[in-house]
């Protein structure tokens, strides 16, 4: 990946934006799927940015600018069922960049996640899918109807990743690019219904969580 990187330096003398965009799906009931699917998942989804994040870096120190732009997804906002592996993933994107805002504020380096909702990608398509294997009956009917399902939705979704892209040549082109950008209408829905829940789990039992302090603070 070093070698990657002084390549690219050397060809176009700086390196102004990364997108980290690598992605597949595993998909499945958490007890169904096998401990080398979920590593696989989350090597892919949240290693394989670290890994190219960790050699573009001193470049952009060295700059003192630049932009690290990573796809998450909805499901990093918000899990769902049969979306297990997948959610960890997108969730330890979301930590990860989160942490890493403050870290490299100092050297003029931004952040931006992108969290797409229903886009018309190859992402639901044989090729990039992998259902785990039924192996456990009280999950049998449901998985045939969500698999039934996903597979209907392929070719069928209503984002537009043309459009996308547009939008974020935008983004990248503004003098503050948002550290998060929710890209469709059902991702603008997903983050405000988050939102709400947070709000009423905070508050669902305020005088409890109030009352957690030594009672010399």
């Amino acid at each position: 990946m070093a070698g990657i990187t002084r390549t690219k330096v050397a060809r176009f003398g700086r390196i102004d934006i990364l997108v980290n965009s690598a992605g597949n799906f595993f998909a499945g009931f958490f007890e169904e799927l096998n401990p080398e699917q979920v590593r696989h998942q989350i090597e892919t989804l949240l290693f394989g940015p670290m890994n190219v994040t960790r050699a573009v870096l001193p470049v952009m120190r060295k700059q003192r600018a630049g932009l690290l732009v990573a796809i998450s997804s909805t499901a990093g906002i918000a899990g769902q069922m049969f979306c297990t592996a997948y959610a960890a993933a997108k969730f330890g994107i979301e930590g990860w960049m989160e942490s890493l805002t403050p870290e490299l504020a100092a050297f003029g380096i931004r952040t931006m996640l992108v969290e797409p909702g229903f886009f018309r990608t190859e992402l639901l398509s044989n090729d990039s899918t992998t259902y785990a294997q039924p192996t456990v009956d009280d999950y049998a009917e449901r998985t045939k109807e969500i698999v039934a399902a996903w597979k209907s939705m392929d070719g069928k979704r209503s984002g537009d990743p043309a459009k996308l892209a547009k939008a974020l040549v935008t983004l990248v082109g503004l003098k503050e690019p948002p550290v998060r950008f929710a890209a469709g209408t059902d991702a603008v829905q997903t983050f405000e219904a988050k939102a709400k829940t947070l709000l009423a789990q905070a508050r669902a039992h305020g005088e409890l969580s109030a009352s957690l302090a030594h009672d010399d603070a």
